[in-house]
């Protein structure tokens, strides 16, 4: 039983998705990546590349383009 928590547990913790709920601002929270890039590095670029904010069309799709979506 125990190696199958273990396993199960080893799992969990190196899956794919990724959810930040620790957001130093309000913009930040609700965003959802599988394989994503690193989600500093992506708001960053699509701050950049849009010139707008987190609640644009533009910088959403921005961020679709390297593995976030918004809930």
């Amino acid at each position: 039983r125990l190696a199958v928590l273990a396993a199960v547990s080893a799992a969990l913790m190196t899956s794919a998705c990724v959810t930040v709920i620790d957001a130093g601002h309000d913009d930040d929270y609700g965003w959802h990546g599988q394989n994503a890039q690193p989600f500093d590095g992506a708001r960053a670029e699509c701050r950049a590349a849009t010139g707008k904010g987190p609640r644009s069309d533009e910088f959403r799709a921005c961020m679709a383009s390297k593995g976030w979506t918004r809930s």
